[in-house]
């Protein structure tokens, strides 16, 4: 079935830029919408970014609106997560996951539409 491998954590401070990579070894990747969450201590996952299948339509949570862009590179089976002005609130560990669908035109933000996902990778942002 393939994995995805996410990298790119680490500690930051408020203010600075961080950029998560995600590499899928998945079949056809370039015909899934793929997407970023986020857990933290004692919280549940939540809803970080999403995008379509052929990189046509984003979508963002509320609370990084503005700050982080998702992007994907399918000649690369890549998923990027851009972040900037990184807040602590955005301390957590980071995932990435394939949705169950093929070409599905818009891009997903509930958990349940995902099949697929990483092992995380960890982003602490210090005050």
């Amino acid at each position: 079935q393939g994995q995805l491998v996410e990298s790119g954590g680490g500690l930051v401070q408020a203010g600075d830029s961080l950029r998560l990579s995600c590499t899928a070894s998945i079949q056809r990747f370039n015909t899934y919408a793929v997407g970023w969450f986020r857990q933290s201590p004692g919280q549940e996952r939540e809803f970080v970014a999403s995008i379509t299948w052929n990189g046509g339509n984003t979508h963002y949570a509320d609370s990084v609106k503005g700050r982080f862009t998702i992007s994907r590179d399918n000649a690369n089976r890549t998923l990027f997560l851009q972040m900037d002005r990184v807040e602590p609130e955005d301390t957590a560990i980071y995932y990435c996951a394939r949705t169950r669908f093929q070409f599905r035109p818009t891009p997903p933000e509930r958990a349940d539409d995902f099949a697929y996902w990483g092992q995380g990778t960890q982003v602490t942002v210090s005050s």
